[in-house]
């Protein structure tokens, strides 16, 4: 890990990073460019995309700090058997479930607020969010673990590494599984 907090350092070990995430950002656009039609027949569902991997990214981004911390106060371990490793999971995913509903809910809400539309049923609404939001859960505990452990084994910060590739990730990861939901339940 640098221990120098110069530009350069800081620079020479982001940069290749945030380029890297720029490609991946990029895909992530076009991927949710393919769902258009979907989400012009089902406005809540366009309602759910931004709410939806942010919210993944921000329980990612939380559960990164975590880890970070105990990373730095040197009590981080990588063993399947450690529990603070699997209670921050479970928070995660208990988390995913409190909040996912009531993203659901929200978003039939403002749609039918805002448009009167009803093409989706709230019931369906809510179970495609927490679906999605369980799924995205799941996915962003993995992808937290991995970058935290990729930045360890290479020496980086993880306070500098770990949320911007796990959210960026999560933004991907938000559009593909949030649609693949929707293909199945809607």
């Amino acid at each position: 890990m640098p221990t120098e907090w110069t530009v350069r350092a800081i620079t020479r070990a982001m940069l290749p990073v945030l380029l890297v995430l720029t490609l991946v950002e990029l895909g992530s656009g076009l991927v949710l460019g393919s769902f258009e039609a979907q989400l012009l027949r089902y406005p809540s569902l366009l309602v759910l995309v931004p709410v939806t991997i942010g919210t993944a990214g921000n329980l990612g981004s939380v559960l990164a700090a975590r880890l970070s911390t105990s990373f730095h106060l040197g009590t981080l371990s990588f063993s399947p058997r450690d529990d603070e490793l699997a209670g921050n999971a479970v928070a995660t995913l208990a988390l995913a479930v409190t909040v996912f509903p009531v993203i659901g809910a929200g978003a039939w809400a403002a749609t039918f607020l805002v448009s009167g539309d009803t093409s989706l049923a709230l019931r369906t609404v809510v179970i495609v969010a927490l679906s999605s939001g369980i799924s995205l859960a799941v996915l962003a505990v993995l992808v937290t673990f991995s970058a935290t452990y990729v930045a360890y084994r290479f020496g980086l910060d993880p306070d500098d590494v770990v949320i911007p590739v796990v959210t960026n990730v999560c933004d991907v990861l938000g559009v593909l599984v949030l649609f693949g939901v929707a293909q199945v339940l809607v």
